[in-house]
């Protein structure tokens, strides 16, 4: 392959607006639809052989050294029965997907002095304009003119990726507890979903007093990167709930003090919330963490809230549930939705407990593929049994 090529996997799809959905102006111009589950439909993942990307005066080139496959990513690449996308955030298509990635700095713009050829760097997803009114309040992640590296632009599943210098962060340290560059970049791909589970437990929902009761519903990335975060932060016990037995057992590896298969108990006749107040003698979860993407379990964690309780939301889904406000008065309870890992630098702060040791992400990898089998890798994503799978470029 030339020098100026590059091996890509690209994600097409056909845009074809459900019925009953009118895509905006703006939308229908740029093709880049706010709710992809409901314009994108045919989703085809190939692997292609592309042009490699250009440095402009305030970029870096990375040549991606690991890019993990989230659930997102296999979100776009499923279908419903109508042959839509399942995503239901925003997507422009063709695009190379992958968005937890880290690398080597291959080459700088004319402009970049804050990084070197050599340095080891993770990415932020979320490529914020820093200009808009929610960038101006310090709402990045929620910025007027987001673009979304492997969702509007192209990601990290492909042998290198051109960004601005300013959605990176060195992880030069990680060469300081890891003995190999293979857990140095693995730990480095991590650093995204684990961040996005620290902005919803500590800069969203405000965290829990050490010695406090957490409860995590998905033993998928998010939800292991919550228990490992709360147990560092000194949870006094952690609940897991979780359907798929291996999801489980990856949970108490993580340091879940109970996993429980919420499918098992209602055969029993108990609920979740039942077992909630069993476990936490009948005072309740401090910090609720959603991490499965099922809004109706909202009905089942609002019976959970101990007085001053909170939910923090990270699941998507296409879908909306109800909910009774009584629970949440009566308990001086509140619930946060959350969504990336910008805002107040939660990649800092993760940076810097795994730099310490507090934390290993690298215990959840579980499968390592090279770039050039991402289908296989995609299609064992697609059961659900693992809990980070990484593509090595």
């Amino acid at each position: 392959m030339s020098r100026m090529r590059m091996l890509a996997a690209v994600l097409h799809g056909n845009w074809v607006p459900r019925a009953g959905y009118t895509p905006s102006l703006d939308e229908e111009s740029a093709r880049k639809a706010l709710h992809g589950s409901r314009v994108w439909r045919n989703p085809v993942l190939k692997l292609e052989d592309v042009k490699r990307p250009e440095v402009g005066p305030r970029q870096i080139l990375v040549r991606v050294k690991s890019c993990g496959i989230c659930g997102s990513d296999v979100h776009m690449y499923e279908m419903d029965e109508e042959g839509y996308m399942l995503y239901p955030g925003m997507v422009r298509l063709p695009v190379i997907i992958g968005h937890e990635l880290s690398g080597v700095v291959e080459e700088v713009g004319s402009g970049v002095t804050e990084f070197n050829a050599g340095d080891a760097v993770t990415l932020v997803e979320m490529w914020y304009c820093g200009e808009c009114i929610s960038c101006r309040r310090g709402y990045f992640d929620h910025c007027s003119n987001l673009e979304e590296m492997g969702f509007t632009k192209d990601g990290g599943f492909a042998e290198y990726l051109v960004a601005d210098a300013r959605y990176a962060w060195k992880i030069n340290t990680f060469r300081e507890i890891y003995s190999s560059d293979e857990k140095v970049f693995e730990a480095g791909a991590l650093v995204e979903p684990f961040s996005v589970a620290y902005k919803a437990i500590f800069i969203r929902a405000g965290g829990f007093m050490p010695g406090g009761y957490v409860v995590v519903y998905g033993a998928g990335p998010i939800g292991l990167a919550a228990v490992m975060l709360s147990k560092a932060a000194g949870a006094g016990k952690v609940v897991v709930f979780e359907t798929v037995p291996e999801r489980m057992e990856l949970a108490k590896a993580a340091g879940a003090d109970h996993t429980l298969n919420p499918i098992e108990l209602e055969k029993k006749g108990v609920s979740i919330h039942e077992k909630i107040l069993e476990l936490t003698e009948g005072q309740g979860a401090d910090l609720q963490v959603e991490a499965a993407g099922y809004p109706p379990l909202i009905k089942e964690m609002q019976k959970a809230l101990a007085i001053g309780g909170k939910i923090t939301w990270i699941g998507r889904a296409d879908r909306e549930a109800s909910t009774w406000l009584e629970y949440f008065q009566i308990r001086s309870a509140q619930i946060y939705g959350s969504q990336g890992h910008v805002d107040y630098a939660p990649f800092m702060w993760v940076i810097r407990m795994i730099a310490s040791g507090k934390v290993d992400p690298t215990k959840i990898v579980t499968a390592r593929y090279r770039l050039s089998d991402i289908i296989k890798a995609m299609e064992r994503a697609r059961l659900r049994k693992d809990a980070k799978i990484h593509i090595k470029p």
